[in-house]
């Protein structure tokens, strides 16, 4: 295994950690479903009978059994479904992917290969390149273009995923522990 070396100003130069956060939120906000709902007092079913009389009883005055107040009344300012997703703009997607990538080489947790190809789908053999590299913790693979091979060779394996590398953003690269680059998908990751 040989070392290559990578110049910093490839990848920006300096980590960007307020833009990397900023688009590590924003695509985990993508991710919510936003499906939680409650209830108010207008969607309880019952309560169209005031309780009692509005005075001469000794009792504060109430006008439904679904007050908010009572029990088995609606919920006051209850989650309702709604969207989390927003979006950040498209330059400053590229420099947290860039971050992203240069926090990761600077750590060491990038491993590159010239090849990467399997004439059949071989999990065995993926496993063991992995091993043969001293990957054991999560890892991203990324790829210059769609391999099949590649994919199936890697779907049974825990805590691995294969990208494109046009496909690729700041979130994936920083959700794995290790990233494994085939080189031309590393030239076509360069942005300068």
């Amino acid at each position: 295994m040989e070392k290559a070396s990578l110049h910093e100003e490839q990848f920006g130069g300096k980590v960007h950690k307020a833009l990397l956060r900023d688009a590590i939120v924003m695509y985990e906000a993508r991710k919510r479903r936003g499906t939680a709902s409650t209830k108010t007092k207008g969607e309880i079913s019952g309560g169209g009978r005031k309780p009692w009389m509005q005075k001469h009883t000794g009792r504060a005055r109430a006008g439904s059994n679904r007050s908010p107040l009572w029990r088995g009344g609606g919920i006051i300012f209850g989650p309702k479904p709604r969207d989390y997703s927003y979006s950040i703009n498209r330059k400053a997607k590229k420099v947290a992917l860039r971050s992203a990538i240069l926090a990761k080489l600077k750590d060491n947790e990038v491993f590159l290969v010239d090849k990467l190809e399997f004439d059949s789908p071989s999990t065995k053999r993926m496993a063991s390149l992995l091993k043969s590299l001293g990957i054991k913790e999560s890892c991203l693979i990324v790829i210059l273009n769609k391999n099949e091979m590649i994919w199936k060779s890697s779907r049974n394996i825990y805590n691995l995923a294969v990208k494109v590398a046009s496909d690729l953003n700041a979130y994936d690269v920083i959700k794995y522990n290790r990233l494994l680059i085939v080189r031309e998908a590393l030239e076509s990751l360069k942005f300068t």
